[in-house]
């Protein structure tokens, strides 16, 4: 019976679909063409107007540093990084690893997320995941004027469902390989979870409407460095404590999730990568360094497979839930095995 009425809640908020966005004709106040990025060492970014949606004007941003060896094969592959949620681009050190191993390098700052916020916006809302399409779009049309031949994707946590989603519905895409770091395929909620098809009516219905998320700071602590991590980024953009989300994202995150789990599979080869463990609690442990503190990785495994036909499974030992921002010792080990498995699907 429960089976049947997720079935019938799908079809049905599905049918809704998303606002369609307008394009702005308004004179544009920010600069759309390539600068030094706040990160420096070599990186720039631009801004893209993505026009208007139900909130007013947004845009995207596209962060890139390019790989040297302009003369080498590798060097027409890209590797484009879609963050997660209270998150933008920060990691340097992501980048660097890319493009050391001969890929040009890019990252997209999602619409209302840290370089693309604008003032006025409510930070991080989203009414559907299709939303953030045309954002990946940018993106990959930027790429393909450097002539690069093949694209990777990759995404962590909630740009991990963004990007699962989006080559879910883009089968057609230019993307050769799919790459996710702690994807966010079901919520991590316990006995809560069974209202969630409920919130989700109440988002068709008041989109705006406010959901408390808690305020943990564990897992920021295990990041950023004067805590227990070893990481600085801007917590205006990345926020300590994650903040209240809207009865309409929590629609847009539930809709791409049953989505991804349905026919068709994505084509392309998928890295499914999840940390060995999860942990409980909103005080922050010894344990919150060597584990996932937000998601359940039985769940990230369990769902993961059903997203292509070619799905490669790496459980992390000491992972945290962003994998790349583990201990050095962990990370290395899992820019091992992206590039390896890079080097054997391409």
């Amino acid at each position: 019976m429960y089976r049947k009425l997720i079935i019938f809640l799908f079809l049905v908020l599905t049918a809704v679909g998303a606002s369609s966005a307008q394009r702005s004709k308004a004179p544009r106040p920010y600069p759309l063409s390539w600068h030094t990025d706040i990160l420096g060492d070599g990186y720039e970014s631009r801004y893209v107007d993505q026009g208007t949606d139900y909130a007013g004007p947004v845009r995207s941003t596209i962060v890139r540093k390019l790989s040297v060896d302009t003369a080498s094969v590798v060097s027409k592959r890209a590797i484009l990084y879609v963050h997660g949620y209270n998150d933008y681009f920060f990691n340097r050190e992501l980048g660097n690893e890319c493009v050391s191993h001969g890929y040009n390098f890019y990252a997209v700052d999602l619409r209302r997320y840290g370089r693309s916020l604008m003032e006025g916006q409510h930070r991080f809302e989203a009414r559907s995941m299709r939303e953030y399409f045309p954002d990946i779009d940018s993106a990959m049309v930027e790429i393909s004027r450097q002539g690069v031949r093949e694209i990777v994707l990759m995404g962590h946590s909630t740009g991990g469902l963004i990007t699962s989603y989006y080559l879910h519905c883009n089968p057609q895409a230019p993307v050769k390989a799919l790459v996710l770091n702690s994807p966010f395929l079901d919520w991590n909620q316990g006995w809560l979870e069974r209202f969630i098809p409920i919130v989700s009516w109440l988002g068709l219905l008041d989109p705006a409407m406010t959901i408390r998320q808690g305020a943990s700071t564990a897992y920021s602590e295990s990041l950023l460095a004067g805590e227990h991590g070893r990481w600085h980024y801007n917590t205006q953009w990345k926020m300590p404590v994650s903040p209240d989300v809207t009865a309409g994202w929590v629609r847009a995150i539930t809709l791409a999730q049953w989505a991804v789990r349905l026919p068709p599979r994505i084509r392309v080869p998928i890295l499914l990568m999840y940390s060995a463990r999860s942990v409980e609690g909103g005080q922050w442990t010894p344990e919150h360094n060597e584990a996932d503190g937000v998601l359940d990785v039985h769940d990230i495994a369990r769902f993961g497979g059903y997203l292509g036909t070619d799905v490669t499974k790496v459980k992390v030992e000491g992972g945290l839930h962003d994998l790349v921002l583990s201990r050095p010792g962990v990370a290395r080990g899992v820019y091992r095995k992206i590039f390896s498995w890079l080097d054997k699907k391409l």
